[in-house]
């Protein structure tokens, strides 16, 4: 009998392979904290810093919102050159992770800084922007190698959409701490240079905070050194880097998808941009109540918490499509909160989140999609096997769109306010605005991320295009 069963269980078939494993729990946990830098440093400069120019040291609008943008504009020269440059490291710790920590540490610093306030008026408000030059310096070299990393910790677009999954997760809780606490720190602190001081101080901690995170929590993974069939150098899947600066930005032209994903990445955030800058004027000046800006705040952020599992059930053009839709239709009720209770307003907010954290997910899912499709050109014409010759400099070229997008999103807020007459104030208190004013702010606020929302669709069109025959 055990003869016969030993023989049947040699001539079995063997056993059908399981499904592929998915990331593991450690590095899931491990990239997505890096979305407390991340969302720290678009959360609060979009919420406090356009506000604290106006209304705490006596800024033009035009001008502050001119102060919010320039380190942007700086950053689209920088980004895809500090993107050449992580395609090109090798260290013991790999070629994204030393300046994913390096960057992020002294980005902590920077913001600091710029709330720091040492001088009122004008002179405090280039003492502002240098800080925040210095911020948005220090945010290239940590978040160009941090987006790169999707493309090269995970082969399958599944494992991919994990990963991101969790990274706009941990945007969603971190947006809502640190937006909902830093206003609270304001008031607590006495408002005016002093309350932002503390402002400063807890961002400055929680970037810190997720810098060291996601630095530790990568470690001993692909495309790190140490981990397992990497070398030394941490070469594994990190692909020698291709030709010129120019001759990659040649190819990421030749391709559609990428190109398409650019276009609406900047007017989308542009959209982002102007919500965030106009809540705290659309608490003051529509709600009638500057201790609202933390509810609007939660109530937009929440659902990052709570849809992206729903969301990740679509992918590319389609879901981006739908979830573009209900930010638009919530960001068009808005205009109606003059008249609305407190409670529909804020449920108002929650249905534009929903819509927002679909388009995070969709958006943040189809670069490293992008960055997997130009690797396996690269192999398939003979280039280097294993992952993207241009995934630092393609990432570079996305976080400069989206960076741009979201500077320049408080600009033209800013530009709103001038027109509409707003009256600035060194008081650290809002002046008493007129009718037109305060209906400016609510044009700003409700219509323009619509409208930047339905644009950003039609720009999106392009993304299921093949590659052009020519792309080198």
């Amino acid at each position: 009998m055990a003869t016969t069963a030993t023989a049947r269980t040699r001539g079995a078939a063997p056993s059908a392979p399981g499904p592929p494993a998915g990331p593991p729990a450690r590095l899931r946990f491990g990239y997505a904290s890096g979305s407390l830098v991340t969302a720290t440093f678009t959360t609060l400069p979009g919420l406090l810093l356009l506000p604290y120019l106006t209304d705490t040291l006596g800024v033009g609008a035009a001008l502050a919102g001119a102060v919010v943008f320039v380190p942007k504009a700086w950053d689209a020269l920088l980004n895809p050159l500090v993107g050449r440059a992580s395609d090109r490291t090798r260290t013991r710790w790999g070629a994204r992770r030393p300046y994913v920590l390096w960057g992020g540490l002294a980005m902590a610093a920077a913001f600091a800084l710029t709330f720091a306030g040492p001088l009122p008026g004008t002179a405090g408000a280039w003492f502002t922007a240098a800080g925040y030059l210095l911020t948005a310096t220090a945010f290239a070299f940590f978040q160009v190698p941090y987006v790169a990393m999707p493309a090269e910790l995970a082969d399958r677009d599944e494992d991919r959409m994990r990963l991101v999954g969790g990274r706009v997760a941990v945007i969603g809780v971190a947006a809502l701490v640190t937006g909902a606490a830093a206003p609270a720190l304001i008031d607590a602190g006495g408002g005016g240079l002093a309350g932002h001081r503390w402002a400063g101080v807890f961002g400055a901690v929680v970037i810190a905070l997720g810098a060291l995170w996601v630095f530790a929590g990568t470690a001993g993974t692909p495309g790190s050194a140490g981990a397992p069939g990497v070398a030394p150098s941490g070469r594994r899947r990190v692909a020698e880097s291709g030709p010129g600066l120019r001759r990659q930005f040649a190819a990421a032209r030749a391709n559609p998808s990428f190109t398409a994903l650019l276009r609406c990445a900047v007017v989308q955030s542009a959209a982002t941009g102007v919500l965030l800058a106009g809540a705290p004027y659309f608490a003051d000046h529509v709600l009638r109540d500057s201790a609202g800006l933390g509810p609007l705040v939660v109530a937009f952020v929440a659902p990052n918490l709570l849809t992206v599992p729903l969301w990740s059930r679509l992918r590319g053009r389609r879901g981006y499509a739908w979830a573009s839709a209900l930010f638009a239709a919530g960001c068009l009720l808005l205009l109606a909160a003059p008249v609305l209770p407190d409670a529909a307003v804020l449920a108002v907010m929650a249905l534009a989140g929903t819509g927002h954290a679909g388009q995070l997910l969709f958006l943040y899912a189809m670069l490293p999609e992008c960055i997997a499709r130009d690797g396996a050109r690269d192999g398939a014409r003979g280039g280097t096997r294993g992952g993207s010759r241009r995934a630092g400099v393609l990432s570079g070229l996305f976080t400069t769109c989206e960076g741009l997008g979201v500077a320049a999103g408080p600009f033209l807020f800013g530009l709103v306010l001038q027109l509409s007459g707003y009256v600035s104030s060194g008081t650290g208190r809002a002046a008493e605005q007129s009718a037109t004013a305060e209906l400016g702010v609510l044009a700003g606020f409700a219509a323009l991320p619509a409208l930047a929302t339905a644009a950003a669709v039609v720009l999106l069109r392009g993304y299921d295009r093949p590659p052009a025959p020519t792309d080198p």
